[in-house]
């Protein structure tokens, strides 16, 4: 009976090949686009959760509040490790992170840059799972100088032979040595922490509860003892950090592993985190995707029903029940839904290429597994074909024999009002994923163009790696600006837009004389030539000057937000406490305040900053370069040929800033670009539907075309009356679309702190697309029909 059913079902496809072709190319595209998604939406999900003990990893994680501001921190201070350890017996290990170990590694003849190495403890190994090729982990970094290595970063030094690597000495920028003492598999791409190499710290390194600028890491004995450590925030604070955030409302929090790649919203992450908005958007979009095609399907097949009137009433009169009726139509749905599915498998194998180049992933079709993912797809078509075939095989077997054998149909207002809906339901998907997609559009070209509070075209940095050289900027910089190629040269401790800056406590009591209060900003190392070079403005008092003078008053600028958070009206000349340092109160005396700009994304509030002069030579470790505005490569070859009189070791390997902050928007990018193919994979289902329908309206209505033409009816009218009623589900659609959108994209909004208002004009911009696209599709059909010779049309069939 099952094979007879087969048969059925095929010859019914061969027989109607425009209506199977449409079925199963939109089904085909349905599939292909809820299968990448779902790659997508897994690998997001999977971050870190190859560590072994990942339920009970930890990042450590510090918020305080004060009058006017507040701090949201993924870095703490270097004693963190330490006193958590020693302070709660639920935790069980404690690492310490910290992303500055990297530079160019000399081994015998060969160099090699890597810039993504840490430094940590040797207990890293005991809190996440690397997989050793070569060496001990109990003891690979237990002595100071000791190194671990990644497979690839081994192989670029060592060549195949990895093992040879152990106990061989490389140097960093020419000084400190280094022995590798184990080599592990490279860290997986679903990684929060990634890195090329490790590094131990040094045998010395304490740091102080003064500066918040590495990150740790706990293993608690129990998952749930995370909660035990956050109710006790307060001891914390007493015993450790009231001296430095004194007035501050203090939280500790603990940070499952697993959340900070999609749950983490806390400032000075370690990389660009994912959003799970994002991914349940992308979910969403999946199933919707799914939904247009189905929604095709069941269209089609409702619209058909007269075809297929007689075929029902001969099937009944020779002694089909509506059971059998049943079984012959859900295995058509499920056939056609098989054959989709198929032909989306090698739809998604073609689009990878150009999803993973998208996404920045490397997905696979059998990402799950072979065996998994091909239980999945036939469950996947099986399910598909069901659900599809459910309200036609339901529908058509209903039909009364007697009717059913004079193809009289019916009242078919229930079935014409629900085919309607579905059409609006198709359209209302698709004009929100338009207006999404411009939303998206609007808000990252805000971020790219939006002024920052200096000019950060045209202006390169990097990093001078030999301390020595940062001894000679002044030359450096005289030598630079001999040419008319380069416009202005400044020296800083870091480069602005990589979410690096850095963090202090701030203790500010007026004149030293009254209690501090206490608050975490930005720390800014600059010299003199900073905020010319950079174009930024003053608010008020004064710029450093050169010479010692500055240097010795502890002389600083602030910016307007820190002005602001503490109420100052007179700020300048001000003299306030800095810090504390070993128990010695420091001071410091404001000079002046600067126009406020931005240091890392717009998803982030300008902070409040503190901006000071360099105490040793070792703090002028990043050179700000503006280039002028005639031969920018030309401009390049000067610098690094002047460079290399200083530093002929190492090149300089600089960064544009407008790069470095477009990089901080890369995730919405890549996010904003898939969702724009997915909204045209949408827009493309939905006009296959219409086209379907349209098709078979002309097909009904054949007769009535022909008469009408004959009685002197023009194309235009006809293309209007085979369209109209398709036109107006259409906008009804985009009407119900746009406060759908409108409340969803103002909650995406949410994400940045400086974003664009949603413009009225592109709901209205969603609304012509979507009907000019639909007004295409019917009427390239319609006209066709139109065309057709009324002779021919009025022919008996």
């Amino acid at each position: 009976m099952l094979k007879n059913y087969i048969k059925i079902a095929w010859r019914n496809l061969i027989k109607h090949k425009v209506f199977s072709i449409i079925n199963v190319s939109g089904l085909a595209i349905g599939v292909a686009a809820f299968w990448l998604i779902s790659l997508y939406v897994a690998d997001e999900w999977s971050y870190d959760r190859y560590n072994e003990k990942s339920d009970r990893i930890f990042q450590v994680a510090q918020h305080g509040k004060w009058n006017g501001g507040s701090f949201n921190l993924a870095v703490t201070s270097p004693p963190y490790s330490q006193a958590l350890k020693a302070d709660y017996p639920e935790v069980e290990e404690a690492v310490r992170v910290d992303l500055e170990g990297g530079g160019k590694i000399v081994y015998n003849e060969k160099q090699v840059e890597a810039g993504d190495i840490s430094f940590t403890d040797k207990s890293i190994f005991n809190v996440f799972t690397y997989h050793f090729l070569a060496g001990d982990p109990s003891t690979a970094l237990v002595k100071p100088q000791s190194i671990v290595l990644t497979k690839t970063l081994a192989e670029k030094i060592f060549g195949p032979d990895i093992s040879s690597a152990i106990d061989k000495v490389i140097t960093f920028e020419g000084e400190v040595q280094n022995t590798v003492t184990g080599v592990i598999d490279d860290v997986p791409q679903n990684s929060t922490f990634k890195f090329s190499a490790l590094r131990s710290f040094n045998a010395d390194y304490n740091g102080n509860w003064g500066n918040a600028g590495i990150y740790t890491f706990v293993l608690l004995k129990d998952h749930d003892d995370y909660k035990k450590i956050e109710a006790r925030s307060s001891d914390f604070y007493n015993k450790y950090l009231k001296q430095n955030l004194a007035g501050v409302t203090y939280k500790l929090e603990l940070l499952p592993l697993t959340a900070i790649h999609l749950h983490s919203s806390l400032d000075y992450q370690m990389g660009n985190n994912g959003n799970v908005a994002y991914l349940y958007v992308f979910g969403i979009v999946g199933l919707l995707i799914l939904s247009i095609a189905v929604i095709n399907y069941v269209n089609l097949t409702t619209a058909r029903s007269s075809v297929r009137i007689k075929e029902i009433g001969t099937r009944k009169v020779i002694g089909s029940g509506r059971l059998q009726l049943l079984y012959m139509f859900f295995t058509e749905s499920i056939l056609l839904a098989v054959l989709a599915t198929i032909a989306g498998m090698v739809l998604i194998q073609a689009a990878l290429p150009y999803v993973n180049m998208l996404s920045g992933k490397s997905l696979q079709l059998w990402y799950f597994g072979v065996t998994k993912s091909l239980v999945v797809f036939a469950l996947f078509a099986v399910v598909t074909g069901v659900v599809s075939g459910i309200y036609p095989a339901l529908f058509l077997s209903g039909f009364k024999t007697i009717s059913a054998m004079k193809g009289q149909l019916g009242n078919q207002s229930s079935t014409i009002l629900f085919r309607k809906g579905l059409v609006v339901f198709q359209f209302v998907i698709t004009i929100l994923m338009i207006i999404g997609s411009c939303v998206i559009y609007q808000q990252l070209n805000f971020v790219l163009t939006k002024d920052l509070g200096f000019n950060k075209s045209q202006m390169l940095t990097f990093h001078i790696r030999n301390r020595d050289v940062r001894a000679k900027t002044d030359e450096i910089k005289t030598q630079l600006l001999q040419s008319p190629l380069i416009q202005s040269v400044a020296v800083a401790g870091n480069p602005i837009g990589n979410n690096d800056i850095g963090s202090t406590y701030f203790s500010i009591g007026a004149d030293g004389k009254k209690g501090p209060d206490s608050k975490l900003v930005e720390s800014l190392i600059i010299d003199e030539d900073f905020l010319p070079a950079m174009q930024i403005k003053m608010a008020a008092g004064r710029n450093f000057m050169k010479g010692p003078a500055d240097t010795a008053n502890h002389s600083i600028l602030v910016n307007e937000t820190l002005v602001k958070e503490m109420g100052w009206k007179n700020p300048v000349g001000a003299r306030v406490r800095s810090g504390i340092d070993h128990g010695v109160v420091t001071y410091a005396t404001v000079i002046g305040v600067v126009k406020d700009f931005n240091t890392y994304s717009l998803q982030h509030k300008i902070s409040p900053m503190v901006l000071s002069l360099p105490s040793e030579t070792k703090d002028k470790d990043n050179l700000y370069v503006r280039l002028g505005q005639g031969n920018v490569q030309a401009a390049i070859n000067y610098l690094q040929k002047v460079y290399a009189r200083f530093d002929p070791e190492n090149k300089a390997d600089y960064n544009f800033l407008d790069q470095n902050f477009a990089a901080q928007y890369q995730t919405e990018q890549k996010q904003g670009k898939l969702l724009f193919v997915f909204t045209i994979l949408a827009i493309g289902i939905a006009c296959l539907g219409l086209f379907g329908l349209i098709t078979f309206t002309a097909e009904q209505r054949v007769k009535e075309i022909g008469i009408r033409k004959v009685l002197g009816a023009s194309i235009a009218s006809i293309v209007k009356l085979l369209s109209q009623d398709l036109m107006k589900l259409v906008l009804l659609a985009a009407l119900i679309a746009s406060p759908l959108a409108w409340y969803s994209m103002s909650k995406w909004l949410q994400s940045f702190a400086y974003r664009v208002e949603i413009q009225w004009w592109i709901f209205l911009l969603a609304g012509v697309i979507a009907t000019v696209i639909a007004f295409l599709t019917v009427s390239a059909r319609s006209i066709r029909a139109a065309t057709v010779n009324p002779a021919k049309s009025l022919k008996s069939e």
